[in-house]
């Protein structure tokens, strides 16, 4: 037997509100919507895996939800982070900022939000 490996294939948060849950994830991801479909998401240059949401009718405490990590190039963080505030999303924490932020949608669904390559200048210089 071959061993083809694995690919994920979409992520799909449980929502109870889902629009919410949309427009924050869109914000944050830098996603746009699949075409004819408000409850989907994809990623417009086709390398990160699309986000399709479920909606819930009843609270399900014994399972998880979604965390998801996102990592944004360090020019584009502050525009993200605000884009994604803005969406109805809020900051949960920021004490590793500005390299990291922990971002809930409207449900409290967390994100990390970190940064790659180049965080500001090196304070140790002079």
């Amino acid at each position: 037997m071959t061993d083809v490996g694995s690919k994920i294939e979409r992520i799909k948060p449980q929502q109870f509100h889902e629009a919410a849950g949309v427009a924050f994830w869109r914000a944050l991801l830098g996603y746009q919507d699949r075409a004819n479909s408000g409850e989907d998401l994809i990623d417009p240059q086709r390398r990160g895996v699309p986000f399709y949401f479920q909606q819930m009718d009843a609270p399900r405490p014994q399972r998880n939800r979604v965390h998801v990590d996102v990592w944004v190039p360090y020019d584009q963080a502050e525009a993200r982070i605000s884009a994604a505030l803005a969406a109805g999303g809020h900051l949960v924490n920021d004490a590793d900022g500005p390299s990291n932020w922990v971002l809930a949608d409207p449900e409290g669904n967390e994100a990390c939000v970190g940064v790659a390559g180049w965080t500001g200048p090196d304070v140790s210089r002079p």
